[in-house]
Parts: C-alpha cells; structure tokens; sequence
C-alpha cells in the first residue's frame, strides 16, 4: 500500500472532466441528485428531502476525506464548476488493499460517456496512487447500464446477493486484460 492520504485533495483531469472536491456550494447539485427518482431507482437509499440533507450529506462525506476513510470527488464538466455527478472509493480494507466504487450521474449526462472516463481515472488512482489490489462494486441486477459500464471497464462478475445486487471485482493485475 503506498498511503492512504487524501491531503491535498488529488484532483483528477481528463479530456472532458474535472473530479473535484466535494463543497458547500454543491449543496444545490447534491440535492437533485440525491432526491432523483431515476438516481435513486437502484441505489436502495432514502431520497433527500430538503437542502438540509444536502448540506449535511456534504459534511459528512468530506469528514470522511479529512480521515481518509473514503475519497469522494464531485464530477465536473472541464473547467465549469456545477457538479453532474459523484464518484468515490469508499469501504477500504483493513489493510488498505481493497476498496469499493460507487458513482451516479444526474440523468442528463448519462449515456455520453462521462462516467466511463470518470471511473477509468478512478480506478487508475486507486491502483497506481493508493496501491489498492483489488477495487469492488456493487450494483442492481436490473441496472443495465451500471453493468455494462463495469463490464467495460473490466471488473468480472462474482455473485449476486439476497439484495438483488451482482457483485464486480477487479484486480490489479487483470484491470488491462
């Protein structure tokens, strides 16, 4: 494991995507995202129900980041600063070897390919940056496109759960295979 630091913030840059920190003034975002009946449809949470879940939700996650028991990063469109999208790895290992993906997209950005390249970014972060050896993620039987995206970026198909989820994993050494 090369450490487990998320101080500074590491900010990831692709052709069309900034992965940025988490703010206050995301709280907007966070709430459209988070009260989403299409964002939600698999996730098994509870919508939020007022700005005040938003900007509570945004305390806890960077909490979170300050501890480095997870790294969350608000997905932006190049150099405009309102947030589309979330992606975070979250869940580590008590060894800090193995983590979980998590992302959601607002409905309008889906299907183009952004959280493609925001997860191809992540994934190389957590296995060139943090020395992860293997990144899990979890994710609805009937949640196609998630499947295909994983599926895409190499995790392989491991179960399926009580809950209705399959989970994907990915290893260090088969993530170009």
């Amino acid at each position: 494991m090369m450490g487990k630091s998320f101080t500074p913030f590491p900010v990831i840059k692709t052709a069309r995507l900034t992965l940025r920190q988490l703010r206050s003034n995301d709280d907007e975002a966070i709430f459209s995202l988070r009260s989403n009946e299409q964002v939600n449809k698999y996730l098994g949470r509870k919508p939020s129900e007022s700005m005040k879940d938003a900007q509570g939700f945004i305390r806890a996650i960077n909490e979170n980041v300050q501890r480095n028991d997870a790294i969350y990063w608000a997905i932006t469109l190049g150099e405009d600063e309102k947030l589309i999208g979330t992606i975070c790895l979250f869940g580590f290992s008590e060894d800090n070897t193995a983590a979980e993906i998590g992302y959601e997209l607002l409905p309008d950005f889906q299907g183009k390919g952004i959280m493609h390249e925001a997860a191809t970014k992540v994934v190389d972060f957590g296995f060139n940056d943090l020395g992860l050896s293997s990144i899990e993620a979890h994710t609805h039987f009937e949640n196609q496109e998630s499947t295909r995206l994983l599926e895409k970026l190499n995790f392989n198909r491991q179960t399926i759960s009580d809950e209705n989820l399959i989970l994907f994993k990915l290893t260090a050494n088969l993530r170009s295979a």
